[in-house]
């Protein structure tokens, strides 16, 4: 009866840690999507984004707690006086490689390429601002 009740009790400790085994807990996923939208939705309000252009770019979360987290940045955007932060780089926004700056019509090749292109190169080892 011992040996019965203090297997129980071992099986009973071991199955507690359910995290370790992987098996999925619906009510911690939910918690952090949650989360995340917040976090997006809070970001996207930072970035000065509409909240329409925040669900169009991420259409995977959950669209009531991206506009909860949206709203309490609003509102302490305003209770602190923060300015948003203009993004400079936006969804689909992708640098051209080498070979597709060559590729590119007249008028549409970046100009930093063809300027490195044309500026002098110096010899292995030497430092900058050495060259003769």
């Amino acid at each position: 009866m011992k040996l019965c009740s203090l297997s129980l009790i071992v099986l009973l400790a071991s199955l507690s840690a359910c995290d370790l085994l992987g098996i999925p807990d619906p009510a911690k996923e939910a918690e952090r999507k949650d989360a995340e939208g917040k976090a997006i939705g809070g970001a996207c309000r930072h970035a000065g984004r509409a909240l329409e252009d925040c669900f169009a770019l991420n259409p995977t979360a959950p669209k009531a707690s991206v506009f909860a987290g949206w709203k309490d940045m609003n509102d302490y955007m305003a209770q602190n006086k923060i300015d948003i932060v203009k993004p400079e780089i936006t969804k689909g926004a992708s640098q051209a490689s080498p070979k597709e700056e060559a590729a590119a019509p007249d008028g549409e090749a970046d100009t930093d390429a063809s300027a490195a292109k044309a500026a002098p190169s110096r010899k292995k080892g030497s430092k900058p601002g050495t060259e003769k």
